[in-house]
């Protein structure tokens, strides 16, 4: 079988960095290995999923570049949801409960009183028909819970390594709502089954579910459901003071990281090293991070998202990106040879609008002494120029002027740029060219 494996986000809310690195790590293991990628929206939480948070979704994943092979909708597969419950019904392992919310907290708070594990006391199982039938008369409606069994439920997790629960240890799960809605339990293991996912990597806070998981893979077995997948946790991610990530962090969002002008590839280099002990790298583009991906990798300490560092590597990746993969979001009149001069002092793509205008004009000079301008412009050298240029002419500037150091090159970058900072001259003197460099020196907006 070939692998495959899922991302599966719900439309509640948008994706922010930790939901990110889930998408991303999943879809490195598969590319890693020739495998294939799962886009499942789980959707079956009416009330808060929405539409235009499902098309933020995948906006998010298209930003990133994380192209998917496949896609599936939890709200188009209710009936297969609806065919395993009856299934798990037949077999005996999902029971009718009909405690309220009120009667299930007190159990638990008596159950914690007692110093004993809020586990669910099976109290609906040894309800008779006529008892069911009275409390379904009084308008009560059951949920329904699935029968764990006792004993070991243990697996490899591919992050980390052995683990295992005791069946007894563990609560019956809820399935079904008293609508008869499925959980995310259910719904997750019909779909992994049935979509033939082989492999799942998500996050450490499911560890508990997939041994529940575990049984209803087994338990739902021989009825054309594949066999139990491979399980992955992942430690989850945390802001940089420590506090855990949401939806409703906004800033961190990857729609807002990319409003703030971060590149998609930043994001990726970031999330994909975060939690292991290696370097962090600007890469130019996902094949080179699925190259070496190695899910071994990822350790079991939390790590902690540093927006700052973010920053850093979001430069040091502009400083390396060739012109070609920048092209289409450069302004018209970018070439290669202009690129290549600014990006070493670009923080944001953005930013490189502002060197097209000094290059190709016009710019208010800044002249401070007119006289030592009018001197340098005179010394201008003729057309063709190249890397050479600037310091050929300079050298002449400083002979017939006497001055050196930064009283010989800052008037003469205030009055070519308008500024006191910026690349080196020698790479945007030839692209600024003579006919421009001249006027500027002559106190002329050019």
């Amino acid at each position: 079988m070939t692998l495959k494996v899922r991302f599966a986000p719900s439309p509640t809310g948008l994706l922010h960095v930790g939901n990110a690195r889930q998408a991303l790590v999943n879809w490195l293991f598969a590319r890693a290995a020739g495998g294939r990628y799962l886009l499942r929206i789980d959707d079956t939480d009416q009330e808060r999923s929405t539409p235009e948070f499902a098309r933020a979704i995948e906006e998010d994943l298209r930003w990133l570049g994380l192209v998917w092979d496949e896609t599936a909708v939890q709200s188009e597969r209710l009936d297969r949801y609806a065919a395993a419950a009856e299934r798990l019904k037949q077999a005996g392992r999902l029971y009718a409960c009909y405690e309220t919310p009120e009667e299930l907290g007190l159990k638990r708070k008596v159950a914690l009183s007692a110093g004993r594990p809020p586990i669910y006391d099976r109290a609906a199982l040894a309800l008779s028909a006529e008892e069911k039938a009275r409390l379904e008369d009084g308008g009560r409606r059951p949920h329904w819970r699935f029968k764990l069994l006792p004993g070991e439920i243990a697996w490899h997790d591919l992050v980390r390594g052995p683990v295992a629960f005791q069946g007894e240890n563990l609560s019956d799960p809820v399935l079904l709502r008293e609508d008869g809605r499925p959980l995310y339990t259910l719904t997750s293991v019909v779909d992994d089954a049935e979509l033939e996912v082989t492999h799942v990597l998500r996050g450490e806070d499911h560890v508990a579910n997939t041994a529940v998981q575990v049984q209803l893979f087994e338990a739902l077995g021989g009825t054309g459901i594949a066999a139990v997948p491979s399980f992955g946790h992942l430690s989850l991610i945390a802001g940089a003071g420590g506090e855990a990530l949401s939806k409703r962090l906004g800033s961190l969002s990857l729609a807002g990281l990319r409003e703030s002008g971060l590149e998609a590839m930043t994001v990726n280099c970031y999330l994909a090293r975060l939690g292991t002990p290696d370097p962090i790298e600007p890469l130019p583009d996902l094949a080179a991070l699925a190259e070496g991906f190695d899910l071994s990798r990822f350790g079991r300490a939390t790590p902690k998202f540093d927006p700052e560092e973010l920053e850093h590597l979001n430069a040091r990746l502009l400083h390396v990106l060739p012109f070609e993969q920048v092209a289409a979001r450069l302004p018209a009149g970018f070439d290669a040879a202009l690129w290549q001069a600014v990006r070493p002092n670009v923080t944001r793509l953005a930013e490189a609008e502002a060197w097209l205008a000094i290059c190709r004009g016009p710019v208010v000079p800044q002249i401070e002494d007119a006289a030592f301008a009018q001197a340098a412009a005179a010394l201008l050298p003729s057309e063709p120029w190249d890397d050479t240029t600037w310091g050929s002419w300079t050298t002449m500037v400083k002979e017939v002027t006497g001055r050196k150091g930064k009283a010989l090159f800052l008037p003469l970058r205030l009055a070519l740029t308008g500024l006191d900072h910026g690349p080196e001259l020698k790479t945007l003197l030839p692209l600024i060219g003579r006919q421009r460099a001249e006027a500027r020196l002559s106190g002329k907006a050019a």
